[in-house]
């Protein structure tokens, strides 16, 4: 009878004794009539037990010597160990290289973060970046999940697009044949507010791009974001949502990613404590905190890394500061109608010091008020006639915000730069793998 072939995360759910495992050669170690193999395969990890009873010494001898990453499949005999990784154990009884590996160039001992980038594409095999990437995936499905519970519908949003939506400073631009620049997406946010007229609720997911030249711990040139909106919502039913969306994204990884926190050392206290409701503060009231701290802040200034994380810190949740001054925000954000000098907006930042996870407003939705801003932001107003139109036809009070995926999974994991949160991050200095 032909042993099956079991993926290691399913092991727990089988009955069969004999199983087939293909991955990589994780570890090894022998105690010479004993060769012990650490198999992975990309859904875990399982150790596997070659002795005399199933293999000559001569063959025990080669396994010694298969180098580490080498692929490689096994069968064997499974059986219950609580000391071994995983709790189970395969006694081998055949072990197959499909391909011996050149010198593994990532070892155990420490390397730099740069000599870890430039070997990107074989750093996701180690065990803690490949528990990274799994509550990435665990992040994104549970966000989906949320917004389809909720009846939003997902609109896909264009990449290449004819203007800015956060600031023309930090645009990617490229020739589009004859008809000039055209722009990597800063934003999905503009064709929801034309998609929620159509389908109440919409979101989109995708990368963005931002020619920032920083190099802060929270900055990538391109990053995924989530972007909700809702036709008929204020800026506080926005915010509800907002709460709701991060509570449920966070316990549903403490729920199902629970091994790759233990992997990450990730505390998790913190992390139970993110329930509804989040505390709200004004602007104002955050550059009260920040002067009572000892920062020389005025009204008016925005806020950057070493400012949010003064914040955060006040708080064991999640906060929102609302209510920015305008003229620091984008030109599509509505005035509230008691002070017109300040937005009906929200940036969310994530606690343990990790700052802004989200952004969100009210939209402007008159006509006049909007043809103003665009004038006074200076942009160039036959790119945003389609955006115009919008107010001509039917317009009417909406909302909605962006969630970036890295800082997000940043924060959940507890890592100390967003360039792990992403398979493959685009930095300023960095371009490849």
């Amino acid at each position: 009878m032909t042993a099956s072939w079991v993926y290691i995360e399913d092991i727990p759910k089988i009955q069969e004794r004999e199983i087939e495992i293909r991955g990589w050669l994780f570890n090894k170690r022998s105690s010479g009539k004993v060769v012990f193999l650490i198999i992975r395969d990309g859904t875990g990890y399982i150790q596997g037990v070659a002795t005399l009873d199933n293999f000559t010494q001569e063959e025990l001898d080669s396994f010694e010597k298969i180098p580490i990453e080498s692929s490689i499949i096994v069968i064997g005999d499974l059986k219950k160990e609580p000391r071994a990784p995983g709790g189970y154990e395969l006694m081998l009884k055949r072990v197959n290289v499909v391909s011996y590996s050149e010198e593994y160039p990532i070892q155990k001992k420490d390397h730099s973060i740069d000599f870890l980038l430039e070997r990107r594409h074989l750093w996701i095999r180690s065990r803690r970046q490949n528990a990274i990437l799994r509550i990435r995936s665990e992040v994104v499905k549970a966000i989906r999940d949320f917004l389809d519970s909720k009846g939003f519908v997902l609109v896909d949003a264009p990449i290449l697009t004819p203007s800015a939506c956060e600031g023309t400073t930090t645009l990617f631009s490229l020739d589009y044949f004859d008809l000039g620049k055209a722009y990597l997406s800063q934003s999905g946010q503009l064709y929801m507010e034309a998609a929620c007229m159509a389908l109440g609720k919409v979101y989109c997911f995708g990368p963005a791009f931002r020619a920032e030249k920083s190099k802060t711990r929270r900055h990538l040139t391109e990053f995924w974001m989530v972007e909700p909106e809702m036709a008929y919502w204020d800026w506080q039913d926005n915010m509800k949502l907002q709460e709701e969306l991060v509570s449920y994204v966070v316990q549903r990884v403490l729920e199902k990613r629970k091994r790759e926190l233990e992997i990450l050392e990730r505390d998790t206290k913190p992390l139970e404590n993110v329930v509804p409701p989040f505390p709200r503060i004004t602007y104002r009231g955050a550059i009260e905190i920040l002067k009572n701290n000892g920062l020389n802040v005025e009204y008016g200034d925005d806020f950057g890394g070493d400012e949010e994380t003064i914040i955060s810190n006040r708080f064991d949740k999640p906060v929102f500061i609302h209510h920015y001054p305008a003229k620091i925000k984008p030109f599509y954000m509505q005035p509230d109608p008691d002070n017109p000098h300040e937005v009906l907006n929200n940036d969310l930042l994530a606690p343990e010091g990790y700052g802004e996870i989200i952004g969100g407003s009210q939209r402007i939705h008159d006509l006049k008020l909007l043809e103003e801003k665009i004038k006074e932001y200076n942009l160039p107003r036959e790119a945003f006639e389609w955006y115009i139109d919008l107010r001509r036809y039917g317009s009417v009070p909406h909302s909605g915000f962006g969630l970036g995926i890295e800082r997000t999974t940043a924060w959940i994991c507890g890592l100390k730069h967003v360039r792990e949160a992403i398979p493959f991050p685009r930095m300023i200095y960095r371009i490849y793998p």
